[in-house]
């Protein structure tokens, strides 16, 4: 079975180092770790976040060693800004300043186009929109495989969604979800699963709703898994950002083994499961509201099932894709240590049930981040 090469991008927030709430000091943030870093550094939506991206690899330790470096490069030069990037999906301090958007023609085209999402009816721009997400890309694929294989992984993403849930708090309130950001995100246009289409129906799809105003560009299709427009991969954006280093390493092999044991069906013209969309939604707001800790929806007959027994079940199904890559022993061992620990957001949430305050959550999340 080939290995597939794989790619992760990490969102961070950036908080300040007293006040523990969001800054608007990626420029200099960026401008510092660029120096190391170069273009794997980049800006995002707001000025209080920045994205890495590390380079494609086929090995698990590599992917694993590069996000590392690139967290401990950013923490380096938010510390001389007086800063720290935190991984959570959601801020979990409010700001004490006005958000600022980034200072790029895209994104103040994007923050007119769509003010409602960016801009409160007093012209601040709205808190709620600052949320961080962690995208695998899986490659060498070209758009029509990409769909192809979109559409075999989709009835299983919400399982992957609830395993990365990381957003419980936002502005110092518990939202009760495990997955706040997937909510938040879910206000932009396309966000959610992906539509059944061919390479020619995408392209005739995308295209009107650019020309209809709904997209600015090909490159805002925010499906769950959508073909990248700037590199040949197949792009899974469903997770939170995660602050615990090995649950994004989890996360992108998981990504892989599954990609690589339905990419055989596809080459094999193996029709993909026929799920309806209603399904599969509800399958996302259990995995955001729920994550692990509830029920999920099985991927094939719509049955509400253990969420952590359909991870089981995801395992078994990508075991020929990890074990063609060799991380079946790892990814499985991490797997029961997520189980019995708990993810992102149960950690969150046992941090403030120890010590009362939301503070002290950010200052574990900003450790765990670095400490990589």
């Amino acid at each position: 079975m080939r290995i597939l090469t794989m790619g992760v991008e990490e969102e961070f927030v950036l908080v300040d180092r007293t006040t523990r709430a969001p800054v608007n000091r990626a420029p200099d943030v960026i401008r510092r770790a660029g120096r190391e870093l170069g273009d794997l550094v980049q800006a995002e939506f707001f000025n209080a976040q920045i994205e890495t991206c590390t380079r494609v690899t086929t090995d698990r330790e590599d992917l694993r060693a590069q996000l590392s470096r690139l967290r401990g490069a950013v923490g380096s030069a938010a510390l001389a800004a007086h800063c720290v990037p935190v991984a959570s999906g959601t801020p979990v301090l409010p700001p004490e300043e006005p958000l600022t958007v980034t200072d790029t023609e895209r994104y103040r085209l994007m923050a007119r186009h769509f003010a409602p999402l960016v801009t409160r009816e007093d012209g601040v721009t709205r808190d709620d929109g600052l949320v961080c997400g962690c995208h695998v890309h899986v490659g060498t694929l070209d758009r029509a495989r990409a769909l192809a294989l979109a559409q075999h992984m989709r009835p299983w993403l919400p399982v992957l969604q609830a395993l990365a849930g990381n957003s419980p708090y936002a502005g110092r309130h518990d939202t009760g979800y495990q997955s706040w950001r997937a909510v938040e995100n879910a206000r932009w246009p396309t966000v959610g699963p992906t539509p059944v289409l061919d390479e020619p129906q995408y392209l005739a799809h995308v295209a009107r709703l650019v020309a209809d105003g709904t997209l600015l560009d090909d490159r805002m299709v925010y499906w769950h898994a959508r073909p990248s427009e700037h590199v040949p991969t197949l792009e899974i954006r469903v997770a939170d950002t995660n602050a615990d280093l090995d649950t994004v390493v989890l996360l992108a092999v998981l990504v892989r083994g599954l990609a690589a044991t339905l990419l055989a069906r596809v080459d094999a013209s193996v029709p993909p499961p026929r799920v309806p969309a209603r399904r599969l939604l509800h399958a996302h707001r259990l995995a955001a509201a729920r994550g692990l800790t509830g029920p999920g929806v099985d991927p094939l007959d719509g049955r509400e099932r253990p969420a952590a027994a359909l991870l089981d079940d995801l395992l078994a199904l990508a075991r020929p894709g990890l074990d063609a890559a060799g991380d079946t022993d790892w990814a499985c061992e991490r797997w029961r240590h997520v189980r019995a620990e708990g993810g992102g957001a149960a950690r969150q949430r046992a941090v403030l049930r120890r010590y009362g305050r939301f503070g002290a959550v950010v200052d574990a999340l900003a450790a765990a981040t670095v400490a990589g």
